[in-house]
């Protein structure tokens, strides 16, 4: 028999704060067109370019976490809205590059300040987006997100019924 926990679990939480920040995005960025997964697109892919970078689909999905095709799906919703242009990569014709347009580097300069002030406003409880708790709880973030997922035992009759 299992303790049960006190309080919710870490998981809760985290899942509670990502559904959070998830609608607080959505909420801010929608007077730009953009959603919460966009704006991930594009605000990362503006922070490559910045860099050099002409990254291609699955660099993106990389990078953001998202299922690539997921960032396909939302790379052709950005190109229909005149945000980003898809290229094939002469490198590699399989691979689509992905580029922002001027005038989806001039949506996502907007939506950055805007998420900028809710990431201030959301951290204001640790002391603000520059605080050493922030800098502390951005650290932890960091730590379990770097941690690999280990494949699951797929559930058979070799595996029911046994406790480990």
């Amino acid at each position: 028999m299992s303790k049960g926990s006190p309080g919710p679990t870490p998981g809760f939480l985290v899942w509670r704060l990502a559904n959070k920040w998830r609608v607080a995005v959505d909420r801010a960025v929608a007077p730009l067109g953009l959603t919460h997964a966009q704006y991930s697109l594009v605000a990362s892919l503006h922070g490559m370019q910045r860099t050099g970078e002409r990254p291609s689909q699955r660099r993106l999905a990389d990078h953001t976490g998202l299922e690539a095709l997921y960032v396909s799906k939302l790379a052709r919703a950005l190109e229909s809205a005149g945000l980003i242009e898809r290229t094939r990569d002469p490198s590699d014709p399989r691979a689509v590059q992905l580029a922002l347009t001027e005038q989806g580097q001039a949506v996502t300069r907007q939506a950055v300040v805007v998420v900028q002030e809710l990431l201030q406003q959301l951290l204001e409880p640790l002391g603000g987006l520059d605080a050493p708790r922030t800098r502390a709880f951005t650290d932890e973030l960091t730590t379990l997100l770097d941690v690999p997922l280990t494949p699951s035992v797929p559930n058979d009759e070799t595996t029911q019924g046994r406790t480990p």
